[in-house]
């Protein structure tokens, strides 16, 4: 894991922005220089608020920028889009990234040999997976997603989006 030095919290105001491109994300930029702040470049893990409405993720790097994106869910629960003026308060993220999965994905994975390969993923493709599998809506849809995720990681293809 990347070494970091915790600036203690920030604080800023920001305004929401979305590129032009169809399905792109929404995003505030950092408005600081990542690597006088956090003592490293690239990816930097964070617990994030917008105007108070908790949210984990990471500053990522986007040209000579670092952005941090707001999710469609945080938008909604805080009344805001693109082009409103959102408070963000964050802090280095320390803690060990981790995801919960069901028992019946755990017990495919160690049948499969694959637990190591999936938590070789990163936090958001592990998360990407669990959530898939979790959002079908019949048992059988379940247990083929299920096998499929761990076909893909037999293959090496898991870092793929699900799907």
């Amino acid at each position: 894991m990347a070494q970091y030095r915790d600036p203690g919290p920030i604080e800023f105001d920001a305004v929401i922005q979305r590129s032009a491109v169809i399905g792109s994300a929404a995003y505030v930029e950092f408005p600081h220089s990542v690597p006088e702040t956090f003592g490293a470049s690239g990816r930097v893990p964070v617990m994030a608020a917008f105007d108070g409405v908790g949210y984990r993720g990471s500053l990522v790097t986007y040209g000579d920028a670092h952005l941090l994106l707001v999710r469609s869910d945080v938008q909604e629960e805080i009344g805001k889009a693109a082009g409103d003026t959102v408070r963000v308060s964050l802090t280095l993220d320390t803690s060990e990234r981790v995801v919960a999965l069901a028992d019946d994905v755990s017990a495919a994975l160690v049948a499969g040999g694959e637990v190591d390969a999936f938590r070789a993923l990163s936090y958001s493709r592990q998360r990407e997976y669990a959530l898939w599998i979790a959002a079908a809506k019949r048992p059988a849809t379940r247990e083929a997603r299920i096998q499929r995720t761990v076909q893909r990681l037999a293959e090496g293809k898991a870092n793929q989006k699900p799907g």
